[in-house]
């Protein structure tokens, strides 16, 4: 990873841990699931509303590291708005942004401010702080309605 983006990396995660977008209890949500990274102790709630295929709000709560945290925030930014199959192309990238070696800047260009989160590689401890949040929002479409809890054990 070259400097600018370790800093861009270093400030955003700071940011988004310190002003979390989104983050509060949605009481409408119509898709919610819990997620918890033992190693880490990170724990968070995320609440979708989903109509006509396209996530309509997306908000999170919990507790944990600063890169859990600031990966929710940037992916509930993220997703809002989204059709659910745009929604898993997305979560199909940031899986193989913080876990595969990227070929290049088109991942990081299709990705947006997620791109910096390939910083993530270079500590694998801190890569289940990274994917908590997607796989909890993966986890709450998977469950339909009911209510889900996934583990990054």
């Amino acid at each position: 990873m070259n400097s600018e983006l370790r800093d861009l990396y270093q400030d955003i995660i700071l940011d988004h841990n310190k002003n979390p977008k989104n983050f509060r209890r949605m009481e409408n949500a119509t898709l919610h699931a819990e997620g918890h990274n033992p190693l880490c102790g990170d724990k968070l709630e995320l609440f979708l509303r989903v109509e006509n295929e396209i996530i309509v709000d997306v908000s999170f709560e919990g507790e944990g590291c600063a890169i859990s945290k600031a990966s929710a925030s940037l992916m509930t930014t993220f997703l809002n708005g989204k059709s659910l199959s745009e929604a898993m192309a997305v979560f199909d990238g940031f899986q193989k942004l913080v876990t595969v070696e990227s070929e290049g800047d088109a991942d990081f260009e299709s990705m947006g401010k997620l791109a910096v989160f390939a910083g993530v590689r270079e500590y694998p401890s801190r890569i289940k702080c990274a994917i908590l949040a997607w796989h909890t929002f993966k986890s709450a479409l998977d469950s339909g309605g009911n209510e889900s809890t996934i583990s990054t054990e």
